[in-house]
């Protein structure tokens, strides 16, 4: 709508265009018979001469025109569309995105939303002036020799069929070629962002393999889509050339016999080439909707796309998280409904505002998608997940995850300056705030170090950190928002338990009242937790204090015992471990 003005005018500059193309052959045809009658005076070349150079600078106005407005409009309409569809994205809840590949994505923001864009441009260009070219000439032909016009019940038809068994061949191609793009943009993106593990496995001749199939396989079913655009040329070309020689030879006849002048059958076939040459426009434009339609089934396919996750349910859209209390009652999850095992198996739990709750348990125990519960980055399949007495469901999504700060698991930055990644967490955060969050984390003192300090741009993804130095600024981003509910998911791996120990301290004394959640692989980063969670297999199999397994819970002292060393007495409760270990001896 924005740009209807746009879509309204370049089409009846267009039309301006095909006034001239219409006009043109017949002044000639004037001209002609002028001469070749001997009564082409000074005056009527002048005159007609005039005419032709003011229908030209016509045609040149309304070509110019419609190519001008059919440009606004369809790069206008290009770049709304393509900003509703990443806003279409945004919205979306992991299950949403893990329904398309990133690739997938990529691809309809560029490549589809391209391919509309230059349909509605054609589609503008020659919506009117092809149809009205065909139709005028036809007019114009018909006027001249209705006998003559006869060739077109043949040419025209034999066109048509053509066009149609074409399109409908061509549509599937263009559905399954734009499949193989999306598989090529996977694994580009795959290659290039993760680029260092396959440089320190030596393993750049497997990924170039990798994209030597993908890239044969766009090329191959590229090549059987555009075969039949190819194979149209020479259809079109073909019928052009006959009806051209049917026209001269009927037409030569009818001159020879002096029923008909040369202007006419010189205007006449001018006609004949402009109605094939505005068929061949539309089958162009047919081929082309047929690859833009199959762009814009995958495009509707992102619009359409229900978010699992909204507010649509929500009963407080206006309630904000204020203490940070939480609670699971029976939750269990599938990620594939259809699934028998389930990641989440009536889970029941309870933590009270501002304690400090470990995680632990084995790799894929469903510790990581139990917290993705809290800022409802999945939703429980059953049960209900409760912050601050309310159901999860009945807040905003903005207000609820305003009050939780999570650092996932793979740690993400962004291009930009440290500090621009920082204030991520709060936009208008001053610069000593910033500072102490940093600090709080433990990366001010690497921070500082740098030459620009919190003016250092960071690559794309920090790649210009280390690892622990990415899990800290991370950290921090997390401490600027200033959360109710801050979960840590692993996210001191890279991080040496010395300066892992100081960020606990520091939470401990920065943020007593935040309610805070630590998932850990190692059993120091939750030994002095307030309840130590165990899991296994989607359940709780385990929780109290790190004495109180100890005593209970036989799979936590094997966790212990598989990474402390019983005879460490610098460990918290090691007295007690050790008796422990005896007992069990």
């Amino acid at each position: 709508m924005p740009y209807l003005p746009y879509f309204i005018i370049g089409p009846l500059c267009m039309i301006l265009e095909v006034i001239g193309e219409v006009l043109m052959p017949w002044f000639l045809k004037e001209v002609l018979n002028a001469g070749a009658s001997g009564t082409l005076t000074v005056g009527k070349s002048v005159l007609y001469t005039v005419c032709m150079i003011l229908t030209a600078l016509l045609m040149m106005g309304g070509g110019v025109g419609g190519a001008y407005f059919g440009t606004k409009a369809s790069v206008g309409f290009a770049s709304d569309l393509r900003l509703d569809v990443y806003r279409k994205v945004q919205s979306f809840s992991f299950a949403n995105i893990d329904h398309f590949s990133t690739g997938s994505l990529v691809t309809r923001l560029t490549n589809d939303v391209t391919q509309l864009q230059n349909f509605i441009n054609m589609l503008l260009r020659m919506c009117l002036r092809a149809p009205g070219m065909m139709i005028g000439a036809l007019i114009m032909a018909v006027m001249l020799r209705p006998s003559l016009s006869v060739v077109f019940c043949v040419s025209i038809p034999v066109l048509l069929v053509a066009i149609f068994i074409i399109i409908r061949m061509g549509f599937p191609r263009f559905t399954k070629m734009q499949s193989k793009l999306d598989a090529l943009n996977s694994t580009v993106q795959e290659s290039i962002t993760n680029v260092r593990v396959v440089k320190s496995f030596v393993r750049e001749d497997r990924e170039e393999e990798k994209f030597r199939v993908a890239n044969s396989a766009l090329k191959k079913t590229g090549t059987a889509a555009y075969k039949m655009m190819i194979g149209l040329s020479p259809v079109m070309t073909l019928c052009m050339n006959l009806t051209t020689v049917a026209v001269l030879w009927l037409g030569g006849k009818i001159v020879m016999g002096g029923d008909m002048q040369v202007g006419d059958l010189s205007s006449f076939i001018t006609y004949v080439t402009q109605i094939l040459s505005s068929l061949m426009m539309v089958t162009m434009m047919f081929m082309t909707s047929s690859r833009a339609l199959a762009s814009a089934r995958r495009i509707r396919e992102v619009l359409e796309e229900v978010p699992d996750i909204s507010d649509e349910s929500a009963k407080c859209p206006d309630k904000e998280v204020t203490r940070g209390e939480i609670e699971f009652r029976g939750v269990s999850f599938r990620y594939y409904k259809g699934s028998e095992d389930a990641v989440l198996d009536n889970v029941s739990l309870h933590i009270p505002s501002g304690a400090t709750v470990g995680i632990i348990g084995s790799t894929g125990c469903g510790k990581t998608t139990l917290v993705s519960m809290i800022p409802r980055l999945y939703d429980c399949d059953a049960g209900s997940v409760l912050v601050d007495g309310t159901d999860v469901r009945d807040y905003s999504i903005e207000k609820l995850r305003e009050g939780v700060g999570m650092v996932l698991q793979k740690n993400v930055l962004f291009s930009g300056t440290i500090a621009d990644n920082l204030r991520w967490g709060d936009p208008d955060a001053s610069d000593d705030e910033m500072i102490a969050a940093a600090r709080s984390a433990q990366a001010d003192k690497f921070v500082s170090s740098f030459s620009e300090g919190y003016l250092s741009p960071l690559g794309q993804g920090g790649a210009n950190v280390s690892g622990g130095q990415k899990q800290r600024l991370c950290i921090a981003r997390a401490l600027l928002k200033k959360p109710k509910i801050l979960i840590l998911d692993d996210s001191t791996s890279a991080v040496d338990t010395a300066t892992e120990a100081q960020i606990r301290r520091a939470f401990a004394e920065d943020i007593p009242d935040t309610t805070k959640i630590i998932i850990a692989q190692r059993i120091s980063s939750v030994i002095d937790a307030d309840t130590v969670i165990v899991m296994n297999d989607g359940r709780i199999t385990g929780a109290g204090t790190h004495d109180e397994l100890m005593q209970n819970n036989t799979e936590y002292r094997e966790i212990y015992f598989s990474q402390i060393d019983g005879k460490n007495e610098n460990m918290h409760g090691s007295a007690d471990d050790k008796g422990v270990k005896e007992a069990d001896a």
